[in-house]
């Protein structure tokens, strides 16, 4: 029987001005997260040294990835490599929500360490 974890059976903790995640599962290999932006709400620019791979299903989050800006929304994936610096705001009216994997997995406590 597959392990299943509910996204309502678990609180969103901000990680940064209006910006919340959920951490949703990990094993040896990858994590999976949710995560929410508030209008106006904002990562800070960082790296990290885990792959990631994101989904936004709504809204639209500005990405600067490296010095360079762009716009995703509902549909579109993102990849992001080892140590490439980013960061990503929602500079629109209505919550961004979508799913990360990362790999190797990212503790639900290493947020912006």
């Amino acid at each position: 029987m597959p392990e299943i974890v509910r996204l309502d059976d678990h609180e969103p903790r901000e990680v940064s001005d209006g910006f919340e995640v959920v951490q949703l599962g990990a094993n040896d290999f990858m994590s999976i997260q949710y995560f929410r932006f508030m209008p106006g709400g904002s990562a800070p620019e960082h790296d990290h040294p885990h792959q990631q791979i994101g989904f936004v299903y709504r809204g639209e989050l500005t990405f600067t990835v490296e010095g360079e800006e762009v716009t995703i929304g509902p549909g579109d994936t993102y990849i992001l490599y080892s140590h490439e610096v980013h960061a990503a705001e929602n500079t629109g009216d209505t919550p961004v929500e979508g799913v990360d994997i990362f790999c190797p997995p990212r503790g639900a406590a290493d947020w912006m360490e």
